[in-house]
């Protein structure tokens, strides 16, 4: 496949989170709506799930891009963080909470690491 460009990569990687992330949302609230489970007792699952999902839209980015993996996936969480922010502070009214600082400081961590990985596999296979 050809190089298409930094900001093109960043973008797949972007839209792998945000269909990972939808996808794991409507099997999780399926869960929690047919099963006796709350959702307290799948936080954990819930965490895993989205520091994974921004692992591999790292992962994608960076090899996408193909150079400068820590870059690629930083941006890609970056801009995830932004788009959550968007949202909520747009439709809820609301800002981050420090909680939610944390948690978006560790998305930019696993998702700066996927990009890194990302960039390595991509040059492996050349």
């Amino acid at each position: 496949m050809a190089y298409r460009g930094f900001f093109p990569a960043i973008l797949i990687g972007l839209t792998t989170i945000l269909v990972l992330i939808l996808t794991s949302s409507l099997v999780i609230s399926l869960v929690l709506t047919f099963t006796s489970f709350t959702e307290h007792s799948v936080k954990w699952l819930v965490l895993a799930i989205a520091f994974g999902t921004m692992f591999i839209g790292g992962l994608i980015s960076g090899g996408k891009a193909k150079e400068k993996g820590l870059l690629a996936g930083a941006l890609t969480a970056l801009l995830f963080s932004l788009l959550t922010f968007l949202i909520q502070y747009l439709g809820y009214n609301s800002i981050f909470t420090s909680e939610q600082l944390m948690f978006h400081g560790g998305y930019l961590v696993a998702a700066a690491l996927g990009g890194i990985v990302g960039v390595n596999l991509s040059s492996n296979n050349n």
